[in-house]
């Protein structure tokens, strides 16, 4: 099974990507939703990560207050990295399990990983392939004003916590333009899978 990276700059369509995908009966796993799993009420984690950044970020229900820590750990780059070294490794694991899960349960060629922070995390060798959903920064930050309410500032300063656009393009293997138009984002998906089967399948071939 081919293990298929999906990545891209914050607002940049990576989620509507992974939908046109899930259209073609392709399994999606999002680290954005294992991130979230892994500090859900009663998960350990949850409880280091209000020790270590503040009993303030709990909600009355008890969740993790999400949209603060990202505009905290957005301001600080040793904030940001040690979430990421509290967290990482328990979404490493997750992913691992969801992968052998969907192997157990279905077949399938390929399976695609959203993982928004896979150059900045240094996670290329966790996958086989890496698309990018690639659009111009002044895009990424209307859509991120419009999406999330941020104010132009807090929008650039989440740009500038990420990786380049040009550092995300040199690891792609293959590039997707959110530029555009829905029908136009739809079929550059409708391509890239065939050309994924064909890869998976001839990987498969050349195995047995």
């Amino acid at each position: 099974m081919l293990v298929v990276g999906l990545t891209g700059g914050i607002a940049s369509g990576k989620s509507t990507v992974g939908k046109l995908f899930e259209q073609h009966h392709i399994p999606v796993i999002d680290f954005d939703e294992l991130a979230r799993e892994v500090v859900a009420p009663g998960e350990p984690l949850l409880t280091e990560v209000f020790t270590r950044f503040g009993a303030d970020l709990r909600l009355s229900d008890g969740q993790l207050n999400r949209r603060a820590l990202r505009e905290r750990i957005f301001k600080d780059p040793q904030e940001r990295a040690a979430l990421q070294e509290l967290l990482h490794p328990a979404i490493r694991a997750r992913f691992a399990q969801r992968l052998q899960s969907i192997e157990r349960q279905q077949a399938v060629d390929y399976v695609v990983a959203i993982i928004p922070l896979l150059v900045e995390s240094k996670l290329a060798s966790m996958v086989d392939q890496v698309i990018v959903v690639d659009c111009a920064a002044t895009t990424q930050l209307t859509r991120l004003m419009q999406r999330d309410l941020h104010s132009l500032p807090q929008a650039q300063q989440m740009l500038a916590a990420q990786a380049s656009r040009q550092e995300r393009l040199a690891l792609a293997n293959w590039v997707i333009d959110n530029e555009q138009d829905q029908s136009h984002l739809s079929a550059q998906v409708s391509r890239l899978h065939a050309a994924l089967l064909s890869r998976a399948r001839a990987g498969s071939a050349s195995t047995t």
